[in-house]
C-alpha cells in the first residue's frame, strides 16, 4: 500500500514538473526565494504596528519568531527520521524530472517552506487583527499555496512533501493561536483582581 502511495507521489511529481518550460522557470525561482516577498511582510508588519502598537507588535513578530523555529526544528527532526531524499536527489528520477539548478537538500519528508509558512498565516489569520484583514488573509493563502507548489515545480518536494508540510504547519499555527488565546485569557483575569 505504501508503495503503491509513494508511486503515484513520484507520478504526480514528474506530472507537475514537466508542466513547467524555461521561460517559467526563473519565476518560479523567484517565487520560492524568501526574500521575494519581503516587501509584502513589511506592509503587514506596518499594518500589524498600525494596529496594535509598537509593544503588541513586538508579542506578535516574537510569537511568529518562535512558531518558525519550533515548526523548523520540528521538520527537521521529522525530516532526519524519514530519511526520503528529496527527488532532485534520486538518480533514477533525474531523466524525467525538468533540470532546473536549484539548491537541494538532502531529506525532504516535509516541507519546510510548506509547514513554515502555512504556520505564519495560520496564526496571522486566526490570532491578530489589521487592517485590511480580509485582503490581507485571502493574499496570505494564496502566497501560502504558491509558495508550496514551487517547490513541487523545481522538483525538491514530493506532492505529499508539501501536503504533509501545509498540514503541520496548520497544525502548529493553531495551537499557537491557543496558547496565544490562553495568554491573553491569564491577562485579562489578572486585570480584573
Amino acid at each position: 500500500m505504501l508503495n503503491r502511495v509513494k508511486e503515484y507521489d513520484t507520478d504526480l511529481l514528474i506530472f507537475l514538473n514537466n508542466l513547467g518550460s524555461q521561460q517559467w522557470d526563473p519565476f518560479w525561482l523567484a517565487v520560492t526565494d524568501k526574500l521575494t516577498f519581503l516587501p509584502f511582510f513589511l506592509l503587514i508588519i506596518y499594518f500589524l504596528y498600525k494596529e496594535n502598537g509598537f509593544y503588541k507588535l513586538l508579542f506578535i513578530l516574537l510569537s511568529i519568531a518562535l512558531l518558525i523555529l519550533f515548526t523548523d526544528q520540528f521538520t527537521n527532526v521529522i525530516k532526519d527520521s524519514f530519511e526520503r531524499l528529496r527527488p532532485c536527489r534520486v538518480d533514477e528520477l533525474q531523466q524525467y524530472l525538468r533540470n532546473i539548478e536549484v539548491r537541494c537538500g538532502k531529506y525532504g519528508f516535509f516541507s519546510a517552506h510548506a509547514a513554515n509558512s502555512m504556520a505564519v498565516t495560520t496564526l496571522l489569520i486566526s490570532s491578530f487583527k489589521f487592517c485590511y484583514k480580509k485582503w490581507i488573509s485571502l493574499l496570505l493563502i494564496f502566497w501560502v499555496v504558491f509558495f508550496s507548489y514551487s517547490r513541487i515545480y523545481l522538483g525538491v518536494h514530493y506532492p505529499l512533501d508539501t501536503f504533509f508540510g501545509l498540514f503541520f504547519g496548520l497544525l502548529f499555527g493553531r495551537t499557537a493561536h491557543y496558547i496565544i488565546n490562553y495568554i491573553n485569557f491569564i491577562e485579562k483575569i489578572k486585570e480584573t483582581e
